[in-house]
């Protein structure tokens, strides 16, 4: 991947993609993107992208082509019908959705089929790290087109690691967001449990954040606004990660674990946590503003 100007095409701009593909036009890539939303393809054109009228139009001129889709329904159809039949055999495919499992190696042997590279590689990080460039990307490819995948996504990335062959990338995100979901329940629990015994928020997260209860979700994303200045705590829990992805996450790894026979007691009452949270309206929300749940206190966050 040298002399001209890589072409990418980026097929989904939301509240992730769209920071993606803007960062792939900073790093001097010619960008193709398309989304079904014209507001979205006009904020692509204003970060340096040329919106295209069709998937099949993103793609036609390829070097790469990423997706950021909802769903495993959604990049199912959309590699089918869409990019497999339209980009060059050239082309190196990267989906950056978060799916599950099945579906990615679904895709991935229809691709490789087709004479296509093929990666599942799902992303960490939120909004945030989308628009900053700083995601941590976990990769399902084979090993020999990794170097390519690397190349591919390191505008949009701090970390590159290969999980595995395909369905790994997948895999990996889903253990990383139940465990992440589980961590963000115990530490707003904990501050939750601090503050009705009397303990000063931020005492109690001075004293945790240098014992055996520090974590990522306590030091870099705590719940109490005002612990973590960058927490979207601080933002009336605006951006991040939003709650229904959270959820959405939870129940592919719930769906995996049955699937697979494991056990995961905790992920289940993550996710029927989340999922009441969700209800009483907290999905457009950061996931870590579960605390006010937990603390009896909805009615302070704005819009749940």
């Amino acid at each position: 991947m040298s002399g001209s100007p890589l072409r990418v095409a980026f097929i989904g701009l939301g509240n992730m993609g769209g920071g993606m593909a803007a960062n792939q036009a900073k790093a001097g890539r010619i960008v193709s993107a398309f989304d079904l939303s014209a507001p979205a393809r006009d904020r692509a054109a204003a970060g340096g992208c040329k919106p295209a009228s069709t998937v099949a139009e993103a793609v036609a001129e390829a070097d790469v082509v990423i997706t950021m889709l909802p769903a495993g329904p959604h990049v199912r159809s959309v590699y089918a019908e869409q990019i497999l039949p339209n980009a060059p055999k050239s082309a190196l495919l990267v989906d950056c959705s978060t799916i599950d499992v099945e579906s990615a190696r679904a895709v991935a042997a229809q691709a490789t089929q087709a004479g296509f590279r093929f990666a599942d590689a799902p992303v960490s990080g939120g909004s945030t790290a989308a628009d900053a460039g700083t995601l941590a990307f976990m990769v399902g490819c084979l090993e020999p087109d990794f170097a390519d995948v690397e190349a591919a996504v390191q505008p949009m990335a701090r970390a590159v690691i290969r999980a595995g062959d395909h369905g790994a990338g997948q895999a990996a995100k889903i253990c990383n967001n139940m465990l992440l979901g589980i961590s963000m329940i115990g530490v707003c629990e904990a501050y939750a449990l601090a503050e009705r015994l009397g303990l000063d928020p931020q005492k109690f997260f001075d004293i945790a954040s240098q014992s055996s209860g520090q974590c990522w979700s306590l030091t870099t994303y705590s719940p109490w606004p005002g612990a973590v200045a960058t927490s979207p705590a601080n933002r009336n829990y605006e951006g991040g990660f939003a709650t229904a992805m959270m959820l959405k996450d939870l129940k592919l790894a719930q769906e995996a674990a049955a699937a697979a026979g494991a056990a995961t007691p905790l992920g289940a009452q993550a996710e029927g946590l989340y999922a009441l949270f969700d209800r009483l309206g907290g999905g457009g929300k950061d996931f870590s503003a579960i605390l006010q749940m937990l603390r009896g206190r909805l009615g302070e966050v704005p819009g749940a």
